[in-house]
């Protein structure tokens, strides 16, 4: 009854800790009430298994009847509503005990009871349970490995729960990073310890009353001093763990990112490879695509959004602005409905014309998408949606398909008031060119939201609406047939830093013209959305703003200049790219960057006249005066020595911390063993070496029979040498216990050679020792601390001997006990 009470103690706490690892993946009732049924449920088919006496058969049989009972009440409730939806419910349970695994870690969290979803806990919980509890209340050598599913349950958790870690827990001065995943996991190892520290007593007692019980000997049942140094040391141990587990661990790995399963699913990969949209954004403007319809969006209920979001590019390598695709962006699966926060609520009828790609739109932050169509079941399986970046991407077959339609619900936040912001500091992005810096240093007024946003609408008074180059001898492109009055000025394409910085050049150059200040036209940056979508981001980058260019389209807008889609008729020319920056609160503010187009920009130059230099004639008598050579220098040499900064060793640091890591968790699990190995050279290399030759060979027989303890071998009670010797049968023990007896007992002398010699005998007698079992009892052998405790074992006053300071004379273990 002692066992399976403890079994069960062991398996609640393993259960209660695996539900507080996963509650952050599912966070709903459904979840609690899973859990609590489902390790009910294993828990009696264990225990009616124990007493009908079944093998592992049973057990097995027993959890799958459970499966097909409970799963689609506690895994796929939704299916509970007619009796063929719970059929379908029980293939889906059925079928999400192999895919629901992937489809966990791409949807975002918390998942709820969406879908099967609720299948890979169902199982984890009923099978975990089950597993454990039965290895547990077992008496053979198979019981320790019921810390496997135990762990494996809380490990469950932590490894499909979220990339980031819980919030750093205060302590006076001190902070606590991940404190509930930190606090989970060494509850679970010091569970898993103090079980198996019962057990190993609890086997040990039931051993001693068996020994009892057939040699009728009266056998002490109390702790002893050697149980409770054991018990020292293994709490010390635990100690020491917890302290580098707690302080070290969390300090080594401040600056690494979590990676949990979810960081290597979804669409990274092909969020990477894709094209840029703005790198594309100049091509919809050509007389071929102008006039495409994209998408359509229209309301019911007539809540539109203002905006539709196409694309969110956060990266930016000096050529190209493009979405990152990395785990930071969170794209994951969407449930079928997410928290979307606070604003106004909007909804959108979409429907895909001639959009295609990866890249699907959206609006404000989304609460859900509902598919319509042919394609709705793979579209809504395929539907990645990242909150932070708040984008969407479709990839079921390369992307959007015309004839796709979905419903999106979502709230748009309130507008913030980019004068209020306050900059965030220490943008480690791109930076902008040297004319840049230069325009934004000489209008600039402070570095605030207010600096920013007369900068923004400083810009957009001196630039140019252009999205083309000139035609030669053809009619002005398609796209200013919108533009009543309209001068076409040319502009090339993209968005590189050399781009960006020649508009500034020419910014600069009008600004110095005096006919510039003359007529009042500073205009002289020419381009579009591109451009100036990047020049902003650029200057929100100088003064400390984090910032993020959109491509999408409006659907209204107070200012008229603006353009927009026309009762929600999105076309190709509609496209329009804006600029986003970050405050210190954390929330994005979208910036209008669109140039003026009624200003036409005066290309003209103030022509100045070369100054007169007057020239002197020099008289006859002056004697021409010949320099002297000028010093050859190599400036070059010099230039590339100051431009030489030594190797860049930037990469090695990344290495070395997860080298590092990986080193610190070895030496944390395996550093316990490595002492005792250490310990035990150590404690060789003294007997080897002292100096007392008498010594040196009683230290000799010290290691033997320490070898042979620790190799399992039993060790008369009070013995002599010849008595030990002859219990470990090896070869040349004889030998070694007269040659010992002999150097401790006779009066001639020890010679060097004789310690030497008696040595190697010693270390051939530890190999033949440990090398009669198998490869782990060698290993257990070498790790082995039954050669320390048997020096620290009380011994009775039977067993003292008045000579007890001569070496070779101490007793090394209680007699008849099996060291084994």
């Amino acid at each position: 009854m002692p066992r399976w009470v403890a079994a069960s103690a062991y398996t609640a706490v393993s259960v209660a800790l695996a539900a507080v690892a996963a509650w952050p993946v599912y966070a709903s009732g459904s979840f609690l009430l899973l859990v609590l049924v489902s390790s009910l449920a294993a828990t009696a088919v264990v225990v009616l298994a124990a007493w009908r006496r079944g093998g592992g058969w049973v057990l097995a049989a027993g959890l799958v009847g459970a499966f097909a009972v409970l799963a689609v009440p506690l895994a796929v409730p939704s299916r509970l509503s007619s009796p063929l939806d719970v059929l379908r419910g029980l293939g889906e349970a059925l079928a999400g005990v192999i895919v629901a695994w992937k489809d966990l870690v791409t949807v975002d969290l918390p998942v709820g009871a969406y879908r099967n979803l609720l299948v890979p806990a169902f199982v984890v919980f009923l099978v975990g349970t089950a597993l454990t509890l039965a290895l547990a209340a077992r008496t053979d050598r198979r019981a320790p490995a019921a810390v496997v599913p135990g762990l494996a349950m809380t490990g469950f958790g932590l490894f499909f729960g979220r990339t980031s870690t819980s919030a750093p827990l205060p302590i006076g001065a001190v902070s606590l990073p991940a404190p509930v995943e930190t606090a989970v996991g060494l509850a679970a190892l010091l569970s898993a310890v103090l079980w198996l520290a019962w057990r190993a007593r609890d086997e040990r007692a039931r051993a001693l009353r068996r020994a009892a019980d057939v040699t009728a000997v009266q056998v002490s049942r109390g702790r002893s001093r050697t149980d409770s140094r054991r018990g020292a040391l293994g709490v010390a141990m635990i100690v020491v763990a917890i302290v580098a587990t707690v302080a070290v661990v969390p300090w080594a790995s401040r600056d690494a990112d979590r990676q949990v399963l979810r960081s290597a699913a979804g669409p990274q990969r092909l969020i990477a490879e894709a094209v840029s949209p703005l790198a594309q954004y100049r091509a919809m403007f050509s007389d071929a695509r102008s006039d495409d319809v994209l998408f359509r969006v229209r309301s019911d209920d007539g809540a539109l959004p203002e905006r539709i979001r196409i694309a969110t590019l956060d990266t930016y390598d000096g050529e190209i602005f493009r979405a990152s695709g990395d785990e930071g962006t969170g794209f994951v699966r969407l449930p079928s409905t997410r928290d979307a926060g606070t604003g106004r609520p909007v909804s959108a009828d979409v429907d895909i014309v001639n959009l295609g790609g990866i890249w699907m739109p959206t609006a404000g932050s989304l609460a859900a998408a509902t598919f319509e169509g042919e394609r709705r079941a793979q579209l809504a399986d395929r539907f990645y949606y990242s909150a932070d970046a708040e984008a969407g991407v479709q990839t079921a077959d390369g992307g959007l398909e015309p004839g796709d339609s979905y419903r999106i619900d979502a709230v748009e936040a309130a507008p913030e008031d980019l004068a209020a912001l306050t900059p965030p500091g220490a943008v480690g992005a791109t930076a902008g060119g040297d004319n840049l810096r230069r325009w934004v240093e000489e209008h600039a007024d402070g570095s605030d939201g207010a600096a920013l946003q007369a900068l923004v609408q400083l810009l957009r008074e001196r630039g140019y609406l252009s999205h083309s180059l000139a035609p030669e001898g053809a009619a002005p492109p398609a796209w200013t047939a919108d533009l009543p009055g309209y001068q076409l000025q040319p502009s090339a394409s993209g968005h590189s830093l050399a781009r960006i910085d020649r508009m500034f050049e020419r910014l600069l150059e009008r600004e110095d013209d005096p006919r510039a200040a003359a007529s009042g036209n500073y205009v002289a940056a020419v381009g579009d959305d591109e451009q100036f979508a990047v020049a902003t981001a650029l200057i929100a980058h100088e003064l400390g703003f984090p910032a993020r260019v959109v491509v999408g389209t409006r659907l209204s807008s107070p200012d008229s200049a603006l353009p927009t889609c026309e009762a929600g008729e999105c076309r190709a020319r509609d496209l329009v790219a804006w600029t986003e920056v970050e405050g210190d609160d954390g929330r994005w503010t979208p910036i209008d960057v669109t140039p003026q187009w009624e200003q036409s920009p005066s290309l003209e130059v103030t022509q100045q006249q070369d100054p007169e230099n007057v020239t002197e004639v020099r008289p006859d008598t002056v004697d021409e005066v010949v320099p002297p050579e000028p010093v050859q220098e190599d400036n070059s040499l010099d230039d590339d020595q100051r431009a030489d900064d030594g190797v860049d060793l930037a990469w090695l640091w990344p290495i070395l911390r997860v080298t590092g890591l990986a080193l610190l968790a070895l030496l944390i699990v395996f550093g316990p063993f490595l002492a005792v190995v250490i310990a035990k050279a150590v404690r060789r290399r003294g007997r080897r070496r002292d100096p007392d030759p008498r010594s040196a060979i009683a230290g000799g027989w010290d290691e033997y029979v320490d070898a042979g303890v620790d190799a399992g071998r039993t060790v008369p009670r009070a013995p002599t040498r010849r008595e030990v010797a002859d219990a470990f049968v090896t070869p040349s023990g004889a030998r070694l216990a007269d040659d010992a007896d002999r150097a401790v007992f006779a009066g001639g002398a020890v010679t060097a050679d004789e310690v030497a010699e008696f040595w190697s005998i010693v270390d051939a007698e530890r190999r033949v020792l440990v090398r009669q079992r198998g490869f782990w009892r060698r290993v257990r052998a070498a790790v082995s601390l039954r050669s320390f405790l048997r020096f620290l074992a009380p011994r009775s006053p039977r067993t003292r001997s008045p000579h007890r300071d001569e070496r070779g004379k101490r007793p090394t273990a209680p007699g008849g006990r099996d060291t084994t």
